[in-house]
């Protein structure tokens, strides 16, 4: 049993291993499990086969610049979509006292406390004035 260790330590020593986009892959691999349990598609069966695949391949790869820079375009998605839903929940629950405005030169999206009528707003990011109506 000694020299199996030894030998899976050997075998992995210099490859990539796990990171975060491993393991929203494996998330994915069990859910399309569970739903080809339920469904018995073999269209989601090959999807699971394809996504087993590419977990494995991440695994054991030997280009570790290559996987890094796949984890680190995962991981700016991620975040960007977690901004979203963090701003989303912020809005939902400001939805009472402030109203949320883009920036028509820039685009960041401004909190502005809901007054009625129109307002002119400058922009914390480029400094700029524009109109707001809020109703």
């Amino acid at each position: 049993m000694n020299n199996f260790k030894y030998k899976l330590a050997n075998f992995f020593q210099g490859r990539y291993g796990v990171d975060e986009l491993y393991k929203f892959l494996l998330i994915v691999f069990i859910i399309i499990w569970i739903l080809n349990m339920i469904f018995r598609n073999p269209f989601l069966y090959l999807l699971w086969i394809l996504v087993c695949v590419v977990m494995i391949y991440r695994l054991i790869s030997k280009d570790v610049y290559k996987r890094q820079k796949e984890n680190i375009k995962y991981l700016e998605i991620r975040d960007k979509l977690k901004g979203k839903i963090k701003l989303q929940k912020r809005k939902w629950k400001d939805r009472k006292t402030y109203i949320y405005r883009k920036c028509p030169n820039c685009k960041v999206e401004i909190r502005l406390p809901k007054k009625k009528g129109k307002h002119i707003c400058t922009c914390p990011n480029c400094k700029r004035d524009f109109n707001v109506r809020c109703r």
